[in-house]
């Protein structure tokens, strides 16, 4: 009786270790995809964004990582900034259409940008390589997807390009996502955050004006206590000129 019950007792916590490392072991790969940081920003800006690129091998070395930009959101400006031991190249493709970016029309965007390590250098097993760029103006749209490649140094490619499920459960490749919120909400948001408000010049005014007023009567009350003072300094002195009456 007591062996039987030893034995389910182990038979339980093989299956709960099982189911664990099922569960657990799945969702290793999707953790350490690329991303872009930050993950959220304003439509019409400009921003500095990083790409994280971390190494899942655990025996070679990342030496190529390339992002394309969205065909649908083009940007009028990128920029790359300097990696140590990697050159960036950047791609870019003539737009079927115009677009109008500050007044004027361009008619190129950024399709790719490419950063290769040199000799010697990559990103290391246990180790991650962010790549920043400057970009903008963003684009109108809810997202940006950047889909990517991620080379090794023994040739294996891993494809982060899966764009985000409609059920909000993360898909086995996801691609960095960059979700962009219009310049209205954003205002909205960082007034209910705490941040000042713009004020519109008639208000401005009434402020002014107040602050103005106080300056003006504690100024007043300064001058106030300084007379009373000079009163008071020219009382002590004429007491002390007169002579003391004789008793």
């Amino acid at each position: 009786m007591i062996r039987l019950r030893r034995s389910s007792s182990a038979t339980a916590l093989l299956t709960l270790g099982a189911v664990a490392a099922a569960v657990f072991g799945s969702a290793g790969p999707a953790s350490a995809h690329i991303t872009v940081d930050p993950t959220e920003a304003t439509q019409g800006g400009y921003g500095r964004f990083a790409f994280r690129v971390p190494n899942e091998s655990d025996t070679e070395s990342t030496t190529k990582v390339e992002i394309f930009l969205p065909e649908n959101a083009p940007l009028g400006s990128v920029s790359t900034m300097l990696v140590p031991g990697w050159t960036a190249v950047v791609e870019k493709r003539t737009l079927d259409e115009p677009v109008e970016v500050h007044g004027s029309q361009i008619t190129e965007a950024v399709a790719k940008i490419t950063w290769t390590a040199q000799p010697e250098a990559g990103i290391g097993p246990g180790t991650f390589q962010e790549f920043p760029v400057s970009v903008g103006p963003l684009p109108t749209v809810d997202t940006m997807v950047f889909k990517s490649l991620q080379t090794y140094s023994d040739g294996t490619v891993v494809r982060w390009i899966d764009e985000p499920t409609a059920d909000g459960v993360e898909p086995e490749a996801p691609a960095p996502v960059l979700e962009l919120a219009a310049a209205e909400e954003s205002d909205s948001a960082a007034a209910q955050d705490g941040t000042p408000a713009v004020v519109d010049d008639e208000a401005a005014d009434d402020v002014a004006a107040r602050d103005g007023l106080a300056v003006g009567l504690g100024v007043a009350g300064l001058v106030v206590g300084l007379g009373g003072l000079v009163l008071g300094g020219l009382a002590f002195t004429r007491s002390r000129r007169e002579p003391m009456p004789k008793l």
